[in-house]
């Protein structure tokens, strides 16, 4: 299976990378960056070396280019973006809305009928501060666990999280209308140190749990359109879905916050 990671020197990217070239009779690995150098949110020796002959070296601005970079390819796994919105407007727009837009249209022109979009546990995380979600997470709730899922409306609370739930959007346009396979993996928190930090121990997702949901992602059966999967570990004051992943495309994380802090 030939597989494009876009962003693939940054933190999510270069982990699912290295994973999937691991397995080199399964997957034909290759990446694309807008530059040959580690994110700064990748810890030092953890970064990839992408092979010159599998690496396209772009930005998401030119859907020409990219293109040539997607033919061929069977999934695209598009990790590509201002992972935080602290560029401000000028670059969300630019990475986040324009770029999404480019990747998935040069998808469409390419033939490739398979992409696993990036979205951000930011398209819920509004929940995460009204009850009584906010006081489970704090672990002062009682009572059964409250749970948000894919189906309930999302609640983006900053421009960068807005951004995500327009990728979602245009996941569905693309499924829809061009009937391509595009699944979006709301992605937790996911840190370099890969454990999780005081204040985000409920929505945090390890390296090894967000790399196997995107790998479940691109070996989902055929019949599997469009869907959104919440891309977290099994935090025991987690408020969001992880069933729906189980039960489509087989995802069963590893890992949880308590044990790792």
């Amino acid at each position: 299976m030939k597989v494009m990671v876009t962003g693939v020197y940054g933190l999510i990217a270069g982990a699912l990378y290295k994973h999937l070239a691991q397995s080199p009779d399964q997957y034909d690995v290759y990446g694309l960056a807008r530059r040959r150098q580690d994110s700064e949110r990748v810890a030092e020796g953890d970064g990839v070396d992408v092979p010159e002959e599998k690496f396209t070296l772009s930005d998401l601005s030119d859907v020409d280019v990219l293109v040539q970079a997607f033919k061929g390819m069977d999934v695209v796994v598009h990790l590509a973006a201002d992972p935080s919105g602290q560029g401000g407007w000028e670059s969300v727009l630019k990475s986040n809305i324009v770029g999404a837009h480019n990747v998935l249209e040069a998808c469409r022109l390419a033939g490739v009928p398979r992409i696993v979009n990036a979205s951000s546990i930011q398209a819920s995380s509004g929940y995460g501060r009204i009850e009584p979600y906010k006081s489970f997470s704090a672990g002062t709730y009682e009572g059964e666990r409250p749970i948000v899922d894919h189906t309930m409306p999302t609640r983006p609370m900053n421009i960068y999280a807005s951004s995500k739930v327009w990728g979602e959007a245009l996941a569905r346009t693309y499924a829809d209308v061009h009937g391509m396979s595009v699944l979006c993996v709301r992605i937790g928190w996911v840190v370099k140190e890969d454990k999780p930090r005081p204040n985000g121990a409920s929505v945090w997702c390890s390296q090894r749990d967000i790399v196997a949901i995107h790998e479940c992602c691109i070996n989902a059966p055929e019949s599997v359109r469009y869907d959104i999967f919440y891309g977290m570990s099994d935090n025991q004051y987690r408020w969001v879905d992880i069933d729906h992943a189980r039960e489509v495309i087989g995802y069963v994380p590893q890992d949880r916050a308590e044990d790792r802090m």
